[in-house]
């Protein structure tokens, strides 16, 4: 996906989250993340955008350690809590979209530029976290287009899970191979004890020499991977311990 492509996502997202917002009440359990009700999940949304929105719009270079309540400042009331989200969205999008396409500051996952990072990243979170908004409001979750999913997919297995502080290891090496039925999308991803690769698009060959081997809609996969929903409605042949594996060492809960 471009870069304008997630900053359309991102906008689009963080309006159904402002809505599902709405419509709960602020202390209201967020099923997919336990410890949290309404009023966190919004809390840690929109100070992440505003937190993304003073790298993107300032050009910080270096990594901004600083906890969100000081980005933040103070925290909206109750009444103000979908509002306030909403803004902070549109601050992020709007930040992006006047961004350089050279634009230089501090990134923490691989891409072809800081922008397609900050842009892609704060896309899936938005979405992902919406997610959670309309399940903890009791509604029907919003599906997602294919194309969308399978790019979060990607970020998950391409980006997140191979860094050097992803948990996902095994002792004795493994492969899953995660393959999408509505999209030109496929991974293959080694696990070992140190480190973990990512082969994107692997040949019919790499695949069926798996130990595991996931199929399923990219709105199905995006959900079960992101830890949002099982896996059952994915078709899984192998051993299904690997994918236990990285369901059980992956619980991407907060980012």
């Amino acid at each position: 996906m471009e870069v304008a492509a997630h900053i359309e996502a991102l906008r689009a997202e963080g309006a159904r989250m402002a809505a599902a917002v709405a419509a709960s009440s602020p202390d209201a359990a967020v099923p997919t993340c336990p410890e949290w009700v309404v009023r966190d999940l919004v809390r840690h949304m929109g100070g992440v955008h505003r937190w993304a929105t003073g790298y993107v719009a300032e050009g910080r270079t270096e990594r901004w350690r600083v906890e969100l309540d000081e980005v933040v400042g103070s925290w909206p009331p109750d009444p103000e809590l979908a509002p306030w989200l909403a803004q902070g969205c549109a601050a992020l999008a709007d930040a992006l979209a006047a961004a350089p396409p050279d634009l230089e500051c501090w990134t923490f996952l691989r891409a072809p530029s800081p922008l397609a990072m900050w842009a892609r990243r704060q896309a899936h979170e938005t979405a992902i976290h919406r997610v959670d908004a309309e399940l903890a409001a009791g509604a029907a979750v919003t599906p997602f287009a294919p194309p969308f999913a399978a790019d979060g997919v990607d970020e998950l297995l391409s980006c997140f899970v191979t860094r050097r502080s992803s948990a996902l290891r095994s002792e004795t090496p493994a492969s899953l191979a995660v393959s999408c039925t509505d999209a030109d999308a496929a991974w293959l991803l080694r696990i070992d004890a140190d480190r973990v690769t990512t082969d994107t698009g692997p040949d019919a060959d790499a695949v069926s020499d798996a130990a595991c081997s996931v199929r399923g809609a990219a709105a199905d996969l995006y959900l079960a991977l992101w830890n949002r929903a099982g896996p059952e409605a994915l078709a899984v042949e192998g051993d299904r311990g690997v994918l236990g594996l990285f369901l059980g060492q992956v619980q991407v809960r907060w980012a």
